[in-house]
């Protein structure tokens, strides 16, 4: 279980990297009004998407085998709760996909703050879901 529990947080550390820099290329995005500058961002953030996905999946594959293999954390309200947070970030990234179709469809009406502000969702979801983790609260 210790090589899971390794390749999990190294998946997770991965797919959190992208879930901090999409949003960012987000905001260049919606301040730009260059076209060349626009293809340019907009072919990372697709190329990034495609990269995280798996990732992402991977992540939470792994984290279910170390929940299934712990023998799902009965009772224990810490890990119901990170739970619920690892689902918000599934969410968060599937929000960034339907995002990214907006931007491909040039039909993007949210501004660079909206985008900076966004950008620090997951920052307080890692906070959360590892102070769950490590403190285990309930």
């Amino acid at each position: 279980m210790l090589w899971i529990k390794t390749f999990h947080i190294v998946l997770v550390t991965s797919w959190f990297a992208g879930l901090f820099y999409l949003p960012r290329i987000y905001v260049n995005l919606a301040q730009t009004q260059d076209a060349g500058s626009t293809a340019s961002l907009l072919g990372m953030a697709q190329r990034l998407y495609r990269f995280m996905t798996p990732l992402a999946l991977l992540a939470i594959g792994s984290g279910l085998w170390l929940f299934l293999g712990y023998g799902l954390g009965g009772g224990q309200g810490w890990m119901h709760a990170k739970l619920f947070f690892v689902a918000l970030l599934a969410a968060y990234h599937l929000v960034c996909g339907r995002m990214l179709k907006v931007f491909e469809r040039h039909a993007n009406t949210r501004s660079h703050r909206f985008y900076r502000w966004f950008n620090e969702i997951p920052v307080i979801l890692l906070l959360i879901v590892v102070t769950l983790v490590v403190v285990r609260p309930f």
